[in-house]
């Protein structure tokens, strides 16, 4: 198949526009489509709506007959790859086909929208509306992690101030604060100063809230029972004897419910060309899952005959957690986008290439996208490859990809879904269709949960990475024997990895041999269900570049919102 040359194409205008001008439909029209009744959504204005308990009840109480499709992605770059367009362009295309779908990402941190990254409700006509809204505080969700989560930092430190009956070793809380703000003055800091009516004072530090052991709790619980009882376990802190300190040893259970419940309905919207959408939660796909929430997929497969979810940076990263985490909550997938660029194919074959031809860099950057789609298969999933097309990609970049899938029997198309909206995915959707309907073998996964910690993390790094081996400094061994001794074993690891690399390094581009992952630390997420292993130099708290996208946004005097992108 060859593409239209990228000088013919349309220029699209800004995405903010795009969703200004776009048509909208009444809310209670798109829970419609989904089989949900006017009473079924709580509205949040014309566009927004919470899906009632009831009715999510009344939903997971069917049964699970709709495909989950993952939307995953070879090694990215900055650039980005467009998992987040891929996803809700493929939903749109699956409904220009006739297909009952709806599709499910995250909502965006106010961390990446002020930051680099920018906004990520999609982009060109393949977005999710209200645009401004998703990107800026739109239901509230994140507030009210940020609000929970430092109620307990809090409760804490009031703990320590009235008498300290917990005995809190102070050199040993481990629940900081949270702020949905990229500000790298607050990664270490020290709060309680300005005498004793203030302290004690201790070591403190700051995590982005999308960062925070709350989100994830929030993205994996299923009902407020669930809700409840994972944030009972949440490990906060440690006595002077070495004893575990929990959220429930703080009394704070009833209260950080109360502030989350609300916050775990799923959120419903929908995209440009009004296809039913969930946008809901927001975890890291490094420190945690890097999915939407659980009950918003639960909801997917159970209303339509698609789901088609999203996975935070590379395959190696979100989709090993989808299906090593994610999916033993009963969401297991039927098949997986791989989504490939020219730019990150480019990127990973550079260094092969002495002459600087970007043809041939492209040609030896397929190795990385191999390995994520070899790797995706072993898992027993079918896979298809979305080449999106970006518009400085030449015909002849593009069919190289395309020729390149063909001969390895990987179906693959090429995908102008910023571009052209749902009509741009229409040989996509019809792969992906074919792949759902041919089958998919037994799901497998990487490792089994009676597996040692060790034995996890290392099936991880070798099967999925591709390392050699694992180093566990003295610190992550000293770990481990911790988290065993608190009898923390049995659930999935979490490995936190650069999304730059295939390896722990995030220079080292392709498919790296010869190296070791290095896991410096370990430390168990016992409200989320599983074990975190920090691998390099993980950042929770961003800082802002030197020229911010805040710097560029702008309000005009109707109230009306400038420069999101």
């Amino acid at each position: 198949m060859t593409s239209q040359d990228s000088t013919d194409r349309d220029v699209v205008p800004p995405d903010i526009e795009i969703a200004r001008d776009a048509d909208r439909r009444a809310i209670e029209d798109v829970a419609a489509d989904l089989g949900l009744e006017p009473s079924d959504v709580e509205r949040r204005g014309n566009e927004v709506a919470k899906v009632t308990w009831p009715a999510i009840q009344r939903a997971l109480e069917r049964p699970a007959d709709g495909s989950v499709v993952l939307v995953t992605a070879m090694t990215p770059t900055r650039r980005g790859a467009g998992k987040t367009v891929t996803t809700v362009g493929l939903g749109q295309a699956l409904g220009r086909l006739g297909e009952s779908n709806a599709v499910a990402v995250r909502e965006p941190s106010l961390g990446p929208v002020f930051g680099i990254k920018g906004g990520a409700a999609g982009g060109g006509y393949s977005q999710v509306l209200p645009m401004e809204a998703i990107n800026l505080h739109f239901t509230g969700d994140i507030h009210a992690v940020t609000a929970a989560h430092n109620l307990i930092s809090a409760m804490v430190d009031a703990n320590r101030h009235h008498g300290d009956d917990l005995d809190v070793d102070p050199d040993r809380v481990v629940w900081g604060r949270a702020l949905d703000v990229n500000d790298r003055a607050l990664r270490d800091t020290v709060v309680g100063l300005g005498g004793t009516a203030n302290g004690p004072p201790r070591e403190e530090d700051f995590v982005i809230t999308a960062a925070s052991e709350l989100m994830a709790v929030l993205c994996l619980a299923t009902d407020i029972r669930d809700l409840r009882e994972r944030v009972r376990r949440i490990l906060v802190a440690y006595d002077t004897d070495g004893d575990p300190i929990t959220v429930g040893d703080l009394d704070a259970v009833g209260a950080v419910t109360a502030l989350l419940k609300d916050a775990l309905r799923p959120n419903l919207v929908q995209t440009i060309e009004g296809t039913p959408a969930f946008v809901h939660g927001g975890p890291f796909a490094n420190i945690a899952t890097g999915t939407n929430s659980v009950l918003a997929d639960q909801l997917g497969v159970r209303l339509a005959d698609y789901l088609v979810t999203e996975a935070g940076f590379g395959a190696d990263l979100g989709a090993e957690k989808f299906v090593d985490i994610v999916s033993r909550e009963g969401l297991e997938p039927d098949a997986v986008v791989v989504v490939a660029t020219v730019d990150a194919l480019e990127r990973h074959g550079a260094e092969a290439v002495a002459d600087g031809d970007s043809l041939a860099a492209l040609r030896a950057g397929f190795p990385n996208l191999d390995h994520h789609v070899n790797n995706m298969r072993a898992m027993g999933l079918p896979v298809v490859v979305a080449a999106n097309r970006f518009p400085d990609d030449t015909d002849a970049e593009i069919d190289a990809i395309l020729e390149h899938c063909a001969a390895r029997g990987v179906p693959a198309a090429v995908s102008t879904l910023h571009n052209d909206g749902g009509e741009g995915g229409l040989d996509l959707a019809r792969h992906v269709r074919d792949a759902v309907e041919s089958g998919r073998a037994d799901l497998e996964r990487v490792y089994d949960l009676e597996d040692s910690i060790q034995e996890k993390v290392r099936a991880v790094a070798t099967q999925v990475y591709g390392a050699d081996d694992v180093e566990f400094t003295p610190r992550a061994r000293e770990d481990v024997e911790r988290i065993e001794e608190l009898g923390v074993t049995d659930v999935p690891v979490c490995i936190s990895k650069t999304p730059s690399s295939l390896s722990d390094d995030p220079e080292k581009v392709g498919v790296p041999h010869g190296w070791e992952l290095t896991v410096r630390e370990l430390y168990p997420s016992t409200g989320a269900g599983f074990v975190v292993a920090l691998t390099g130099d993980v950042l929770t708290m961003p800082g802002l570049p030197a020229d911010s996208a805040a710097a560029h946004i702008e309000v005009d005097d109707d109230g009306d919102v400038h420069g999101l992108f």
